[in-house]
């Protein structure tokens, strides 16, 4: 993948090394000799990665990361401390300073990579939720935003799966007051938790006593409702090969034992706010999509989609010599439900007359709000014939009870025209059918309302 990676060392043969990997990958790489000069291109140009040396002189990497994370234009650059020092009073001042990651001089390839790739594609979705938080901050909605992504790793469900007591003694402790672990030792018990368990994260020991925790990883990718849950694999030194063959089917990191408890608590971090992220940009694009096509107001499907459907029903019964119809329903005198009652209560009906609507009409049916007071219910496999009966129950069904328009107003006595019309003719479009059910509905309206017409053409 690509992104912008700054590597911040005072030793020009260790920028080369991480230049020349990182480079090797198509990230594109920036360089910085010291600390404020990290801080300054920072600050000044896109940044997705930040790798920083913590041995520096003048402003050693803790004190640079703890700048980076007070800056609101930089507090989310996802920060790794690279350092020779491994002793865990490092990675807690670290994680204090606000990193995100650690790498421990010599620096592995394939850790190097698989930590940068992490951070990057969650910098990627960091920057997409500021981004929508930027363009609602006239609601009233940026800070919260803000509040949610800085505590967006914290307080996550994780599935621990490990089948040696003293591990998973360890592993919940160090992630205990933050997250909320349940450990399970048995791999077929896990994967039917799994999909009802509303997980963050699953943690997999790849030595498993009595199973292969791969084949375990490889089953929740399989399945749809765990399919995008991280997974993190815990592995033995020198297991790189089925290390690749993890990260290969989508394992999102790993850790290596000794399972260091800082390390693992930053790793966790990460994936949990990826996880969320991920989350909450699959809601809103879900909102967006159903905003695009569906009417507020009744909640069936509005014109734009109506257009849309109706082409592809019509091309395919068409194709397949099945019958299509279509019904045009308008409410009666609904200007007069608004003039004397108010748009509260002719809002009430129209939210009312759509729920009928829906009851009444078969899974298959698409029923719209072409505008205003009109509908639009769309039937393949439906003749012309057994679409008048369908109008028909549809007219009855709206006359039959009064429809509630608030403890103020009361019942309102509501009917309604239809208009049918189907693909009967070779040269017949969607519009032309829509047009006949529409002179059809004309036709009910004119004849005295509340009744049925289907076209005579």
């Amino acid at each position: 993948m690509t992104a912008r990676v700054l590597v911040v060392d005072d030793v020009d043969a260790n920028v080369k090394l991480l230049e020349a990997r990182l480079t090797a990958e198509y990230f594109e790489v920036r360089t910085a000799r010291s600390g404020a000069e990290a801080l300054q291109i920072c600050t000044r140009d896109g940044t997705d990665v930040v790798l920083l040396d913590v041995m520096m002189p003048g402003m050693d990497g803790f004190e640079v990361c703890r700048r980076l994370k007070a800056e609101p234009r930089t507090q989310h650059i996802p920060v790794i401390i690279v350092t020779a020092l491994d002793q865990p009073a490092d990675r807690v001042k670290g994680l204090e300073a606000g990193a995100d990651d650690f790498l421990t001089k010599p620096v592995d390839d394939l850790a190097l990579v698989t930590r940068v790739k992490n951070l990057a594609r969650l910098k990627l979705l960091t920057d997409e939720m500021l981004m929508r938080a930027s363009t609602e901050e006239q609601m009233g909605f940026a800070a919260a935003m803000n509040a949610r992504i800085e505590q967006a790793g914290r307080d996550g469900h994780i599935m621990l799966v490990e089948d040696r007591e003293r591990s998973a003694e360890r592993i919940v402790q160090a992630l205990g007051e933050e997250q909320h672990v349940e450990r399970e030792s048995d791999p077929a018990r896990a994967l039917l938790l799994l999909p009802e368990g509303n997980f963050d994260l699953m943690i997999v020991s790849l030595n498993l006593e009595h199973a292969d925790g791969l084949r375990l990883c490889s089953q929740v990718r399989s399945l749809d409702r765990t399919r995008h849950l991280p997974i993190m694999i815990i592995v033995e030194p020198g297991e790189e090969a089925r290390l690749l063959r993890g990260l290969d089917m989508g394992i999102n990191d790993y850790i290596v034992r000794p399972v260091d408890p800082n390390e693992l608590l930053a790793r966790v971090r990460t994936q949990i706010k990826r996880k969320r992220y991920t989350d909450h940009l699959r809601t809103r694009l879900e909102e967006t999509v159903e905003m695009a096509i569906l009417d507020p107001l009744t909640a069936l499907h509005n014109r734009r989609y109506m257009t849309s459907h109706l082409k592809t029903l019509f091309e395919e019964s068409a194709q397949r010599g099945k019958p299509l119809s279509v019904l045009v329903l308008d409410i009666d005198h609904f200007k007069a439900i608004n003039d004397e009652h108010g748009h509260d209560a002719g809002d009430t009906v129209l939210r009312e007359f759509a729920t009928r609507l829906r009851r009444n009409i078969r899974g298959i049916d698409l029923a719209c709000r072409l505008g205003g007071e009109e509908f639009v219910v769309v039937m393949p496999d439906t003749d012309l014939g057994k679409a008048y009966l369908v109008g028909e129950r549809l007219r009855q069904c709206i006359a039959a009870a009064p429809f509630h328009a608030g403890e103020r107003i009361g019942s309102l006595k509501v009917t309604a025209s239809v208009g049918v019309a189907a693909l009967e003719f070779p040269d017949d479009t969607p519009e032309m059918i829509l047009k006949r059910a529409d002179q059809a509905l004309y036709c009910a309206k004119r004849d005295g309302r509340n009744r049925v017409v289907a076209d005579a053409a």
